[in-house]
């Protein structure tokens, strides 16, 4: 059974932050209370909306048969591009992408894209209506793009090719003394949230529109319906208690449904609510982007990299999303923990007739990190040395050797300690020989072992974005009330949001309580993505409370008579030398004198530049680190295998909730391993059949993700000890990604155990997700491989 994660060991008072505290809607979630958007409660007149996909990859619009959609039982209304009343575009970035395909004469895109909206008095009637797009939806067909390769020998992209490059690649590899390549494919990911998209549009007063959405990002979906209602951005407000999930599938990619919603809505005059189906879910929506990699290598016979050119085709979909941000960290992640002298990497964000891939948990990090993993894997089997020391033969240093290719200084490198810790704590060494010895006696069961670093930025690579804002309201009874720009998506940003606050303000935990993230409130936020949904929220909730404090302890020092500085606020009371009340009462005594109970606060992340066209300066505040080690047991005649046991350290700082963080970990693991293992997307070829484009896995029956049947027998997860050296909330450091990292050690563990076959004599050409059938190919291979 598993082996219970390490908790620090308590030292702080009751709410205050470092605390191992439950999430703050758990007690909801376990009794089935806890409210999300699909269950608010219905206003009168409420209408249901659904989507009428493309029944193409790629086509022109002939004609829409809509009148056929209008006589189908309980349709109300229905409606294509021409009535949408202001821009018909949702595009993150690019003005690329239309809410709905268009009309006579426009382009399909991609199968599953939403080309008409059908509205009625039921979901079931909406869905049914919509279904008949394949029969109402005339179109030629065109030859569609569907493989990054294919995109990529066209030469087509959503955004300019990128290029990053430090030193001479080719001199150093050239004079190395020892040179390979590799080439493999890394498949994408879907989000698989269990609360699908949906949105909810109320119509108010004046041409207003409220919103009740399921999106990580608020600020930008009020943007997208008021560009699309044609009204100001004061006219729409748009609120989100909590998600279901999101992983970044909700950043951008909410958009669509929102303003679908919101159009109908205005267009009636009564209540819409779209919610998708999973199937169409799929069919409609991105996901994580698939790369496909080609790298080469010149090195030393202790396995440094002297020089290193890698290029990275990702396949983008049909328009640009957040493609172009996705591949500059891939490219920014290569590097990973390994000084590179000599690089050169080539970034090709591909256009592809399919759904437009988005951000997903790492956004593009795990993608580039993932390369040079597999490449120095591959120079550590060529070499005979044991993969360990070649990786640490790469790790940056720490006065010398520590910039990394875009020019920022790796000025908290804790690798070593870390790196080292791990390989005690895990047995490293010991388990490394007797892998070897079960594998010498073992000819069909084989056993593989590998231990894996990373290193991951911190930040929105967008410098701007790197803001937040909150506001505190204290009452008179002594709550509290916080608002942020944030949104909770189960990650716990709430919980620790109000532990930051209820520390301020010295207050038990249960007296402070989060809001619904609502435009309202907060204005301009950034998406709760890229992990600093704690470090920027959590900062500007503290402000705001810190302000607020520092009136309470003005207005009672002057009436105590006493210092300001000999003020405490701890435990629910307020102190000072021969004074104690509590915090309600000198709040009350507060207000009564008229001290302001609220306050608004705001952080913007310090230090942070970057140049796009260059891709250099420092988009990251500052680095996480972390390791796991893992062991698999492969059965090289079916392609099944097992995680027999993952020994986990991941630095977080100094930890603002141990319990989440923790949680936080065990699920990214989980879920990086099933994008590495078995989670595999299929899309229909382009062989000319009406199928074509059609992406096969779109349902919980074909998409297979793990489950808790799939963690490890022996799961030990730790958090290093240690402590931010920025200035980050409470020193603390992101949870959020860098975590998705640490299975690498699974899939490098699972190629350890194809590589014994032949007794590490191949290079195991094994493709991720390493589905049984891809192991099967890679056992294959290793077998019919020519001996040395």
């Amino acid at each position: 059974m598993n082996k219970p994660a390490e908790l620090p060991v308590q030292t702080t008072q009751p709410g205050a932050v470092g605390q191992t505290r439950p999430h703050e809607s758990a007690h909801l979630h376990v009794a089935g209370a806890a409210p999300y958007t699909d269950d608010i409660p219905e206003l009168a007149g409420t209408l249901h909306a659904a989507l009428g996909l493309s029944p193409l990859a790629h086509g022109v619009i002939e004609s829409l048969d809509l009148e056929r959609i209008r006589q189908q039982p309980g349709v109300v209304d229905v409606f294509s591009a021409r009535e949408i009343p202001g821009a018909n575009q949702c595009g993150a970035l690019l003005q690329d992408e239309p809410i709905l395909a268009g009309e006579t004469g426009d382009t399909l895109r991609y199968r599953g894209q939403p080309v008409f909206a059908v509205i009625a008095t039921t979901r079931d009637a909406a869905r049914r209506a919509a279904a008949l797009a394949k029969e109402v939806v005339r179109a030629t067909p065109l030859p569609p793009l569907l493989t990054p390769q294919a995109a990529h020998a066209a030469q087509q992209y959503v955004v300019p090719p990128m290029h990053l490059a430090r030193g001479d690649a080719a001199t150093a590899m050239a004079a190395a003394p020892q040179r390979l390549a590799v080439a493999f494919e890394l498949g994408g990911q879907e989000q698989f949230y269990l609360e699908g998209q949906i949105s909810y549009a109320v119509p108010q007063e004046d041409g207003g529109m409220k919103l009740f959405c399921s999106t990580q990002h608020p600020s930008e979906m009020q943007h997208h319906v008021a560009h699309a209602l044609h009204r100001p951005l004061h006219a729409v407000q748009v609120e989100c208690r909590r998600m279901g999930g999101g992983f970044g599938g909700k950043e951008s990619q909410s958009a669509a449904f929102a303003c679908v919603a919101a159009v109908a809505a205005a267009r009636l005059g009564r209540p819409v609510k779209l919610r998708v189906d999973r199937d169409d879910d799929f069919l409609i929506t991105g996901r994580r982007h698939c790369f496909h990699v080609e790298a080469e290598a010149g090195f030393d016979t202790e396995g440094r990299l002297l020089g290193a050119e890698a290029t990275l085709v990702s396949r983008a979909g049909h328009c640009a999303d957040l493609s172009g941000p996705v591949m500059t960290r891939a490219l920014c992640h290569f590097d990973n923990a390994y000084w590179l002298p000599n690089v050169a990497l080539h970034g090709y964000s591909a256009k592809t007739n399919t759904q437009s891939n988005t951000a997903f948990r790492g956004f593009g990090g795990p993608q580039g990190a993932f390369a040079v993993e597999y490449l120095l894997d591959s120079v550590a089997r060529r070499l005979g040395r044991d993969a360990l020391d070649v990786r640490r033969a790469n790790f940056y240093g720490v006065a010398e050797r520590n910039v990394t290719p875009y020019g920022q200084t790796v000025d908290d490198n804790i690798l070593h300690p870390l790196v080292a810790e791990l390989e005690a704590s895990s047995d490293y060494r010991a388990r490394r020989a007797a892998v070897h010895a079960f594998n010498a006696q073992s000819p069909v069961l084989k056993k593989g072992l590998a231990l894996t670093p990373l290193k991951f930025g911190i930040s929105f690579n967008v410098t701007h974005l790197n803001q937040a804002g909150a506001l505190v309201h204290v009452y008179t009874d002594g709550s509290v009330l916080v608002n942020h720009g944030g949104t909770e998506m189960g990650q716990g940003l709430n919980t620790k949001v109000a532990q930051v606050v209820a520390h301020e303000l010295g207050l038990p935990l249960a007296a402070v309580r989060c809001s619904a993230t609502d435009t309202q409130k907060i204005a301009n936020t950034s998406a709760t993505a890229a992990s600093t949904g704690s470090d920027l929220n959590g900062k500007a909730a503290q402000d705001a409370a810190a302000q607020v404090k520092r009136r309470l302890v003005a207005f009672i020092a002057a009436k105590w008579g006493c210092a300001e500085a000999a003020v405490v606020f701890d435990e629910g009371r307020v102190r000072a030398p021969g004074q104690d009340a509590g915090f309600a009462e000198v709040v009350q005594q507060a207000y009564l004198a008229r001290v302001q109970l609220w306050s608004d606060g705001f952080y913007a992340t310090p230090g942070l530049h970057w140049d796009k066209a260059k891709l250099q300066g420092r988009p990251f505040f500052y680095f996480a680190y972390g390791a796991a080690c893992s062991e698999v047991l492969l059965d090289t005649l079916t392609g099944e295998w097992k995680l027999l046991r993952a020994d986990v350290l991941h630095d977080v700082g100094r930890s603002l909730n141990p319990a989440i963080d923790i949680g936080q970990i065990e699920g990214a693991f989980i879920q990086g391993m099933g994008w590495l293992t078995m989670e595999e997307l299929i899309w229909h070829p382009a062989d000319g059949s009406p199928r074509a484009g059609l992406l096969m896995t779109h349902a919980p029956s074909t998409y297979k993700v793990p489950t808790a049947n799939d963690c490890p027998a022996d799961f030990r997860v730790k958090l290093y000890e240690g402590e931010n050296r920025h200035d980050s909330i409470h020193r603390s450091k992101a949870v959020g990604e860098p975590p998705l990292l640490l299975p690498f050690s699974v899939f490098f563990a699972l190629r350890d155990a194809v590589s014994a076959v032949g007794g590490h004599r191949v290079d195991p050409p094994l493709q991720a997700p390493a589905t049984g059938e891809a192991l099967l190919r890679a056992i294959t291979a290793v077998q019919r491989a020519p001996a040395d």
